[in-house]
Formats: structure tokens, C-alpha cells, sequence
């Protein structure tokens, strides 16, 4: 089955760290539908950006990947928001038939994309950022989120997923109260991770944001004691 025209932006081919417990390649790939202000991949992001990317031919990673099969446990598909690309499910497959697991990042906006993948039995590990309250959520994502889609997708990967992680990074304007809102709504999931806010070289999606102050490293300590007997696992990263 031909893997057909994934976008893929960046070719990371090994990480310690992207897939937990694993050794995994990392793929990015271009465009998101998201506009999160504090973004630290503005070019996977941006219109203007994107359309000044040189992407990876599809078949070279392909053929990459399998070279380092007997290295690698998995891959890791990130982005930007990898469900957006109808050639997803093809490549994905590819990528099965080498022997490896797949780690999904998704922003949880397209829980019927997601869905098929998992019928498919195609997607291993779902990692879904969360990005604010269901009261914050618009504010946060740079755009009009469809909440009963998050709602899905939360449930999704919650209920039929055993190895899955939520994450929010907690950027400028989010509090503790905006964290704990965020906990009662993913409910019993099995890991959870604030991820602490960085400006990284690359800049964000809106540059102001990176003179605005976010929450310290201590504080999210402080509030992830509160929370963590929810979780099995999970914590403060970053």
C-alpha cells in the first residue's frame, strides 16, 4: 500500500525522551488547525511558514524507518496536528508493518479521525494536549475549539487507550484553578503532565506572549501534590 503524500516537516530518527520507556524515531508533520498563541513551533503552525517548508519524501523515511527497525521500538507522530493529513492512516500502516509501535500527539480536535485509527489498530500510545479549561479553551487555542470534539476525544483516549498521556503546558494566564478545572475534566486518566512554559530559540506562534509571566516551576510542584492521587503517573516536565 503506497504510504502517499504525509507532509512531513522534521525527521528527528532517534529520542530517548518522545515515547516513554521506548527508543522511537520522532516525524513532524506541517500544519496545524490550532493558532495556541504560545506555540513554540511556529513553522509547522503558520501558513506563511508551512508553505516555506522542504518536506521529507515520504518513501526515504519509510526506508529509513526500516533500517532502524531492529534499533528502534517506535515512531513517534507529532506536529503540528498529524490527524489533518488523510494520508495518515497509510503511512501509519507502513509503518506497523515494519514491527513498530506508534506514539500519536493530537490536539483531540478530530475524535472521528481519531477513532478510526484506533479501529485500525493503528495508533499504540495517544498523548493529547489539553490546553485550558473548558471556560478558557477558545482563549488558549488562538481560535474557536469545538469542546463536544475535545470532549470525545478525551473519552476516546481515555476509555480505549491503556498507554495514553494528557499534558497542558501551562503558559501565561493559566492558574491553579484553571489546572484543577483541567484535571476534573480528563477525569481518571492514566498519566497527566504540566508542561512548564518556554520560550524556546524558534519563538511562539505570537511573540507577546513570550514576555508574559506563567506560573514557576514551584508552584506546579505545589499544585501537581494536589492533584496527582488521580493519576497513576505523570508530574511536573520541562
Amino acid at each position: 500500500m503506497a504510504a502517499g503524500t504525509l507532509p512531513i516537516a522534521g525527521f528527528q530518527p532517534t529520542s530517548l525522551i518522545d515515547y516513554p520507556d521506548r527508543v522511537a524515531a520522532v516525524l513532524f508533520t506541517a500544519g496545524c488547525n490550532l493558532r495556541c498563541p504560545f506555540c513554540h513551533n511556529p513553522d509547522l503552525v503558520l501558513r506563511e511558514s508551512v508553505a516555506g517548508l522542504t518536506l521529507f519524501d515520504t518513501e526515504d523515511v519509510l526506508r529509513r524507518l526500516e533500517e532502524r527497525a531492529g534499533f528502534l521500538d517506535g515512531v513517534v507522530i507529532t506536529g503540528g496536528e498529524p490527524t489533518l493529513h488523510p494520508d495518515l492512516e497509510a503511512f501509519l500502516r507502513r509503518v506497523k508493518a515494519l514491527g513498530l509501535l506508534v506514539k500519536l500527539d493530537t490536539n483531540g480536535t478530530d475524535p472521528d479521525a481519531l477513532g478510526r485509527l484506533l479501529e485500525a489498530e493503528l495508533v499504540d500510545f495517544a498523548a493529547m494536549d489539553v490546553k485550558a479549561s473548558r471556560a478558557s479553551y477558545d482563549r488558549l487555542a488562538g481560535i474557536a475549539v469545538d469542546l463536544e470534539a475535545i470532549d470525545r476525544s478525551i473519552e476516546t483516549i481515555r476509555d480505549r487507550v491503556p498507554e495514553h498521556e494528557f499534558r497542558t503546558t501551562v503558559a501565561p494566564t493559566l492558574d491553579a484553578g484553571e489546572i484543577l478545572a483541567i484535571a476534573d475534566w480528563i477525569g481518571a486518566a492514566k498519566h497527566y503532565v504540566l508542561q512548564r512554559f518556554r520560550v524556546p530559540d524558534g519563538g511562539l506562534v505570537d511573540t507577546t506572549w513570550g514576555k508574559r509571566d506563567a506560573l514557576p516551576t514551584d508552584e506546579l510542584h505545589e499544585i501537581w501534590d494536589r492533584i496527582s492521587a488521580r493519576f497513576e503517573g505523570g508530574g511536573v516536565r520541562g
